[in-house]
This record gives C-alpha cells, sequence and structure tokens, in this order.
C-alpha cells in the first residue's frame, strides 16, 4: 500500500516521520508501541523514516524528527515536532475517530 492510499483511510493515521539516527527517534518508539496496543485496529501507526522517503518529508515540510502527524481521509488533523507521551496521543485519536 502507498503512503496516499494509507493517509487517504477513514480511520486515523499516525504518522511518525523518524530517522535512525535520531536520539528523540529512539525515545519515541516504545510509546509508539505501547500506543498500537491501546488503540488496536481503530487507527494505523506508521513510520517513514525520513532519509529513506524524502520525497514524502519534503512534501509535508518535516524540517526536524520525530515530526508526528495525524491524518484522516487524506487530510493533516495534527502535526507536532519532539517526544510525544502516549496518552496524549491516544486523545488525539479518539477525538479523531
Amino acid at each position: 500500500m502507498k503512503f496516499q492510499e494509507i493517509i487517504n483511510q477513514d480511520k486515523p493515521v499516525l504518522v511518525d516521520f523518524f530517522a535512525v539516527w535520531c536520539g528523540p527517534c529512539k525515545m519515541q518508539a516504545p510509546i509508539l508501541e505501547e500506543l498500537k496496543q491501546r488503540v488496536g485496529e481503530s487507527a494505523s501507526i506508521i513510520k517513514i523514516d525520513v532519509d529513506q522517503n524524502q520525497p514524502v518529508a519534503a512534501q509535508y515540510q518535516v524540517r526536524s524528527v520525530p515530526t508526528l502527524m495525524i491524518f484522516k481521509n487524506g487530510k493533516i488533523r495534527w502535526r507536532q515536532s519532539g517526544v510525544f507521551p502516549a496518552n496524549e496521543l491516544e486523545r488525539l485519536i479518539n477525538e479523531n475517530l
């Protein structure tokens, strides 16, 4: 499935724009794993390596990592750079169901 197809879903899609060399990104990874357990099938959580996917990162003007975005039906509903706690992310996903 292509990126555009994924973010065009009717359910919220949390996208983690990250880089393998990024320390804060490594801190965010286990938080997203926990979040995935909490939200189950009600939302998708995907990771996009900005070094491997530069056109997508450029399209969404990702200037720092990690940058988290919530998409629904192809539209950005929320965007934030930096490490974010699971509780806040879960609340934001639930607001966009």
